[in-house]
């Protein structure tokens, strides 16, 4: 799939890697980024395999809604690893170069994980819809199985249908330009070097965005606008405040992860000299929310932090 690409013609010279120049007007000191970048990292790793560790040890947390958790965890664990080591390593180590195969397989990978997340939260936004609004079925409808089937159908979704972004970037040709003025192999900033015609790459990455992240937040709105509905037309104060904290880390998470995502897409069509803007963000995004989403649940769910505490008073007994 991403084997090196050949010669359009012979003057000009097909480029055999290329280097990722960090963050665009601040390379001077750009490396002072580098520890609260190191410091997020850690935290996500740390406090999505505690939140891991608690969801298999507590037995009143092996429920859907949790297990959806936990595989938002493991996402958010491979999106951060699939680029953080390779922005620290640009920082500390001035390791830029980067082979076209490991440039479009990480372009591949990121793309995988950013449209999981997104098919994670369709999954918690029906899990949240059925238990509010249709509470006496969510025991036969929300079930291992369809956690197990809904994560899988996802998983195959967000593989088939993003190969075409590497697929199509590869058969690019790269001429004399192989400088990326950014910290990760993204579509736009890599396809942006090549020497013919990218208009199919920007294409089929707009139909991506519509189709998969743009359908997964319509489901989204819809499925909470009817839980909205439900809860209004609940008689009980106590019953309908309780039914809205379940739902408010959700919100949370979904909102921070899909601004995020609609911010970036309009400051790409930012002039040149605000490149640094998109680029910024668009690294954050794949490094604040898997430290961020651990904490948000924690804070809001009153059954998870509860939990947490147990096993971390456990660990404790335990040393």
């Amino acid at each position: 799939m991403f084997q090196d690409l050949r010669h359009s013609n012979g003057s000009n010279v097909q480029v055999s890697e290329f280097l990722l120049m960090g963050f665009p007007g601040i390379h001077e000191w750009q490396h002072w980024l580098s520890l609260p970048l190191a410091l997020l990292y850690l935290l996500a790793l740390a406090a999505n395999i505690l939140i891991l560790l608690t969801i298999k040890q507590e037995a009143a947390l092996h429920q859907p809604m949790y297990y959806f958790l936990g595989v938002l965890a493991v996402v958010d664990m491979g999106l951060s690893t699939t680029i953080t080591p390779k922005i620290l390593a640009i920082l500390w180590f001035n390791a830029k170069v980067i082979s076209l195969p490991e440039c479009f397989a990480q372009m591949y990978v990121i793309h995988c994980f950013m449209c999981m997340e997104s098919g994670i939260f369709v999954c918690m936004a029906i899990d949240r819809y059925v238990a509010i609004c249709q509470p006496l079925r969510y025991p036969s409808v929300i079930t291992e199985s369809f956690v197990v089937k809904a994560t899988v159908f996802i998983a195959l979704r967000n593989t088939l249908t993003t190969i075409p972004v590497p697929v199509l970037a590869a058969q690019r040709h790269y001429c004399s330009q192989n400088q990326i003025e950014h910290c990760l192999c993204s579509n736009l900033g890599v396809t942006s070097l090549s020497c013919d015609d990218r208009t199919i790459n920007k294409l089929y990455q707009l139909i991506l965005a519509w189709t998969l992240t743009g359908s997964d937040l319509g489901v989204i709105i819809l499925s909470y606008a009817l839980v909205l509905h439900s809860v209004l037309k609940l008689k009980s104060a106590e019953a309908a405040s309780k039914a809205l904290s379940t739902c408010t880390s959700h919100l949370i998470l979904i909102l921070l992860f899909y601004t995020v995502v609609i911010v970036i897409s309009i400051t790409y069509f930012a002039p040149k000299t605000a490149l640094l803007i998109p680029v910024l963000l668009n690294v954050l995004e794949n490094i604040i929310p898997p430290a961020l989403n651990p904490m948000v649940y924690a804070l809001k769910n009153k059954e998870l932090r509860q939990s947490l505490h147990e096993v971390l008073r456990l660990n404790n007994k335990g040393n």
